[in-house]
C-alpha cells in the first residue's frame, strides 16, 4: 500500500478500521492548526495509542516496528490523506496491498489515517469526508471523484461564492454561514427572522453583479405574519455583507397574499446581463386560484430593479388589476434559475404534480401554461387536465415524467470537465442524483445520471476555481466534483 515492501496484510486492515473511528470528525480545513482544533488533545492523545497498539498487532510484521517510523518512509502511492484512505479500502494492485474494505469499518480506517497524519506532521492536510470520497464515479465522458467541502448542515439550500472563492451557504432551517476556502465555516449574523414551514425557510442568496464595489447581496425567505404566524409568504431583502454580518437590511420583494400553506414557495434569484434580478415564486399549492391570475404574486417569474423599483419595461405594468412586476406566469414551482452564459437568456425548471417536471426559457409576458395544460396528473393518479398544449401557452423545452424533483441547476463552463462545457446541470431531490442534461443549443439532446445515491441534490452551482459544488441534503454535505486525469479512467 504505502510502502514498497512485500505484506501480509490482514494486520493491515485492522489498522485501517481504526482510522475510521472518525467518521463523525469530516476535518475539511488547510492549516495546522484549524485541523488540531476538531480534536482535543486528549482525543488526539487516545486516536494515537489506539493506533499503536494496532499497528503493532497487525501491522508491524510488515512493515516497521510503530507508526512513526511508518510513517517517516517514502510512500509509493501518495501521503495525502485521500490517498492512504484508497491504499486502505481500495488496495493497490502494483504494490499487492489488497482492499481491506471488507474487514475494516469507517471509523477504524479514518482513525488510522489520523494517526499516520499526525505522525507524518501532516495533520494539516488532512481532508478526508465521506467513504463516497475514496469512490470512482464514472460518466460517459469522465470519472471522478467526490471531496467534501463542508459539512454539518441541516439543509443546505443556496449557494453563492464571494469575489476571493469563500462560499455562502443558506441552511433552510435559518442559519447562513460563510464557508472559507479551507472548509471551516462560520455563522453570519444579521440574518431575518424566518418561518421554517414546510417547504419554506431561508432560501437562496445572491450576490450583487457590483457585489466587488459595493458588498450587497440578496437573501429569499419565508416571511410571517407577526399576529398569525400561519400565514406565510415570500420575501426578498437585499443586505451590506461585513465580514460575517449584515447590516443596512432593506426589505424590497414581497409576494402577496400571504397564504396559510406551507407548499411551493419557489424561490430562486438570478441577476440578468442588464442587471435585473429575477425572482421564481410558486403557486404556494393554491393551483387553481393564482399562476394564471395576474392579480396576484404567487406562481410567477418576477423581475425588479435592484433596490426593488419596478422596470418601466415590464409586460404588465399598464395592466391596471396586474402585479407591476410579474414577467411571465403560468408557473408551478421553480427552483432553479440561471442565466445562460453565453446567450444571457434566464433559464428555469420547475416542479410538476406526479410528472410534468419542465425545464424553460422564461420571456416577457409569456404564459408557461400551469395549471391549464401539463404532462403531470395528480398524486392520486387522476387528471386535473386533458390538455397538454394550447394556443398562446408555451410548451416546455424538456419534460420529465416520472417526476426528478429539480432543485437548482448550472451551466457547465470551462474545459475542466471534458464532455460536460456547455451543457445543463440540475439536482434531483427524488431520485437523489445529479442529472447532467446535454443540450444542442436550446434542445435537449439526453441525460446521464451523475453521483447517483448520494442524497437528495438540493442545488449545484460552478465555482470561481472552475470545479462544480453540490448541496447534498440528509446529511447536509456540499461536494466538490474533481474530475480523475481530466478524462473517462
Amino acid at each position: 500500500m504505502f510502502l514498497n515492501k512485500p505484506a501480509k496484510y490482514k494486520w493491515y486492515l485492522k489498522i485501517i478500521t481504526l482510522a475510521f473511528f472518525i467518521s463523525g470528525l469530516l476535518i475539511s480545513c488547510t492549516d495546522q492548526e484549524s485541523a488540531k482544533n476538531q480534536f482535543s488533545e486528549d482525543e488526539l492523545k487516545n486516536i494515537v495509542a489506539r493506533s499503536d497498539a494496532t499497528f503493532e498487532e497487525y501491522c508491524s510484521g510488515c512493515h516497521e516496528d510503530s507508526i512513526q517510523s511508518f510513517a517517516d518512509r517514502e510512500w509509493l502511492f501518495g501521503d495525502s490523506a485521500q490517498e492512504i484512505y484508497v491504499s486502505i479500502a481500495e488496495g493497490r494492485e502494483d504494490g499487492e496491498m489488497p482492499s481491506f474494505n471488507d474487514a475494516f469499518d469507517d471509523k477504524k480506517i479514518k482513525e488510522m489515517v489520523v494517526a499516520i497524519m499526525h505522525a507524518s506532521n501532516k495533520l494539516n492536510n488532512y481532508n478526508l469526508g465521506s467513504p463516497e470520497e475514496s469512490k470512482t464515479y464514472r460518466a460517459k465522458d469522465l470519472s471522478y471523484k467526490l471531496e467534501t467541502v463542508v459539512d454539518g448542515f441541516e439543509s443546505p439550500w443556496g449557494m453563492a461564492f464571494l469575489p476571493g472563492g469563500d462560499m455562502l451557504v443558506t441552511d433552510k432551517y435559518g442559519d447562513f454561514y460563510r464557508v472559507a476556502k479551507s472548509g471551516n465555516k462560520t455563522k453570519i449574523s444579521g440574518v431575518p427572522e424566518i418561518r421554517a414551514d414546510g417547504q419554506g425557510g431561508l432560501m437562496d442568496v445572491e450576490l450583487h453583479p457590483n457585489f466587488s464595489e459595493n458588498s450587497l447581496l440578496y437573501l429569499a425567505y419565508t416571511s410571517f405574519k407577526p399576529e398569525d404566524d400561519d400565514l406565510t409568504s415570500t420575501a426578498v431583502s437585499r443586505y451590506k455583507l461585513e465580514g460575517t454580518n449584515l447590516t443596512d437590511e432593506k426589505l424590497i420583494y414581497e409576494a402577496l397574499p400571504y397564504i396559510d400553506s406551507g407548499r411551493h414557495f419557489g424561490v430562486r434569484l438570478e441577476f440578468d446581463n442588464d442587471g435585473y434580478l429575477y425572482i421564481t415564486i410558486g403557486d404556494r399549492g393554491r393551483r387553481d386560484i393564482h399562476p394564471q391570475d395576474l392579480s396576484t404574486h404567487p406562481g410567477k417569474t418576477h423581475r425588479i430593479h435592484d433596490d426593488g423599483r419596478i422596470p418601466e419595461d415590464n409586460p404588465f405594468v399598464d395592466n391596471a388589476d396586474a402585479v407591476k412586476s410579474i414577467y411571465s406566469y403560468g408557473h408551478r414551482n421553480q427552483q432553479g434559475m440561471i442565466k445562460h452564459p453565453e446567450t444571457g437568456e434566464i433559464w428555469t425548471h420547475e416542479h410538476g404534480p406526479k410528472g410534468g417536471d419542465e425545464i424553460n426559457i422564461v420571456e416577457k409576458g409569456l404564459n408557461y401554461g400551469w395549471p391549464v395544460i401539463s404532462f403531470g396528473v395528480n398524486y392520486s393518479g387522476t387528471k386535473f387536465t386533458n390538455l397538454t398544449a394550447k394556443a398562446g401557452m408555451e410548451q416546455p423545452l424538456h419534460e420529465w415524467t416520472p417526476s426528478i424533483a429539480p432543485s437548482g441547476m448550472d451551466f457547465v463552463r470551462g474545459d475542466l470537465y471534458s464532455g460536460w462545457k456547455g451543457h445543463l446541470l440540475v439536482g434531483a431531490l427524488r431520485f437523489e442524483y445529479l442529472a447532467l442534461v446535454k443540450l444542442d443549443g436550446n434542445k435537449v439532446l439526453s441525460e446521464e445520471r451523475l453521483m447517483e445515491d448520494v442524497g437528495r441534490v438540493r442545488n449545484v452551482k460552478q465555482g470561481p476555481d472552475g470545479y462544480i459544488y453540490v448541496a447534498v441534503e440528509e446529511p447536509g454535505i456540499i461536494y466538490k466534483i474533481v474530475p480523475v486525469n481530466g478524462k473517462k479512467s
